[in-house]
């Protein structure tokens, strides 16, 4: 080797988050090091539980004959926040998650609405949060717990927010 050709150290990297070193060349000559990991793979993406949950609201709330969701003094909470002005209605509200770097866990807290199929409506809510979720993170929704704590009936506006605007 001459004086001018210098030769750049191995680079180790740990690409795609699993610890495990890449096959980095020396790059003798080059003055550059060459990566044989795909630009895709080379990093770590971290998924935070908010997103998850956000997402998994979002997808409960879509289903027909879902009425809210949370628990009784998270619903009571939930409608004096949505009434604030320039407030925005809370989607991660009666959503808990667990995530993992692969894999995450979902539970569900609902109210539905009276005279529809509670089991059909469990069934719809945790196939649109497996899909919704798995779609956009990439993580495997390993199971979505359904409580149903409550059943909307026709008529009964006790859950309902009383409007206490001014005319």
């Amino acid at each position: 080797m001459t004086a001018t050709q210098e030769q750049a150290p191995a680079r180790r990297t740990h690409a795609n988050g699993t610890g495990t070193e890449t096959g980095l060349g020396t790059g003798v000559g080059t003055g550059r090091t060459e990566v044989t990991e795909p630009a895709g793979t080379r990093g770590r993406t971290a998924i935070a539980d908010a997103v998850v949950v956000k997402i998994a609201g979002r997808a409960a709330r879509e289903v027909p004959g879902v009425h809210d969701m949370g628990g009784g003094l998270s619903r009571t909470l939930g409608a004096v926040r949505d009434r604030v002005p320039g407030g925005r209605p809370q989607l991660g509200r009666g959503v808990k998650v667990e995530v993992g770097e692969r894999q995450a866990a979902v539970d569900v807290e609902l109210v539905v609405e009276y005279g529809v199929p509670v089991p059909d409506v469990a069934r719809e809510v945790r196939e649109n949060v497996i899909a919704a979720v798995e779609r956009m993170t990439g993580l495997e929704v390993v199971e979505v717990n359904i409580a149903v704590s409550d059943v909307k009936l026709p008529g009964d506006d006790r859950d309902e927010p009383v409007d206490t605007r001014v005319a």
